[in-house]
């Protein structure tokens, strides 16, 4: 039976946080499970470890600040993400990174809060799920003054050009691809790029509630991305690499336990 791993859901996204059964369940009749939920902010974090632990094996999280909320990291922050990081259901740091997109923080701040997470995850022991948009080089010359030292990096929703990629690849990432390739309009370019990455570096997932694939056919009735789309990306991302989606499908599920360290056999009964 073909098995897939979520590896980032913004499960308390206001578009989703009211039909939490409801998407684990329709996920897991998918094959999909268990799903990794994303935290943003300290105060998402510390509600992403409690709605986790009422769904063991089913759902793990990461602890993190995302870039947009940079501004809140201070004196305080390193002390209240390591007591939640070490919560039995978080596998990784993050969503940490750099977002020169939006600057809904300023940049310093974003580039301080980003080393930070990632001096704690070197402490920690713990892998970390990364955000890159628009910011490539300094997020690359930040991961590669602390990647020596880090567990494992996931730059997670890829949209980068070749070259950003080799670069990620040669500090030895792992590489998320969402749905954004099955996008006509703005997917094309990294499309293109999908069959370079490697077997042992690629990973699924679907950023749900965003980034709905638009060649689905038929087309969703509602605009959400759904951790139960992820077969679809799979299935497209192996045709652009001229693999068998079973064998990519594999190869994604090994990779995802392999980095957040979760056991293989993980909810083999969970989509029967």
């Amino acid at each position: 039976m073909t098995q897939y791993i979520d590896i980032a859901v913004n499960l308390l996204s206001e578009r989703l946080k009211h039909d939490i059964d409801a998407i684990i369940n329709d996920a897991a009749k998918h094959h999909v499970s268990p799903l990794i939920v994303i935290g943003s902010d300290l105060d998402e974090s510390a509600e992403v470890v409690s709605t986790s632990q009422q769904y063991p094996q089913q759902l793990y999280c990461t602890t993190g600040v995302h870039p947009h909320h940079a501004s809140s990291w201070d004196q305080h922050s390193k002390i209240r993400l390591t007591q939640l990081a070490r919560q039995s259901s978080v596998v990784a740091i993050g969503e940490c990174g750099l977002d020169y997109n939006r600057d809904f923080s300023p940049r310093p701040v974003q580039r301080k809060a980003f080393a930070a997470q990632l001096e704690l995850a070197c402490e920690l022991n713990m892998p970390v799920l990364m955000h890159c948009r628009e910011a490539h080089d300094d997020f690359i010359a930040i991961v590669n003054e602390y990647r020596p030292q880090l567990t494992n990096a996931l730059l997670h929703c890829f949209t980068g050009s070749k070259d950003e990629l080799i670069e990620c690849l040669d500090a030895d990432l792992y590489i998320g691809i969402t749905g954004w390739i099955c996008d006509e309009r703005r997917g094309q370019a990294l499309a293109q790029l999908v069959p370079l990455i490697p077997n042992n570096r690629i990973m699924a997932e679907t950023d749900s509630p965003y980034l709905l694939p638009r060649s689905m056919r038929p087309k969703p009735k509602s605009s959400k991305n759904l951790p139960q789309y992820l077969p679809y990306i799979v299935e497209y991302m192996a045709n652009l690499r001229q693999q068998s989606p079973e064998l990519l499908a594999q190869q994604c599920y090994q990779n995802s336990c392999d980095f957040f360290q979760l056991p293989a056999h993980l909810n083999m009964s969970n989509g029967s």
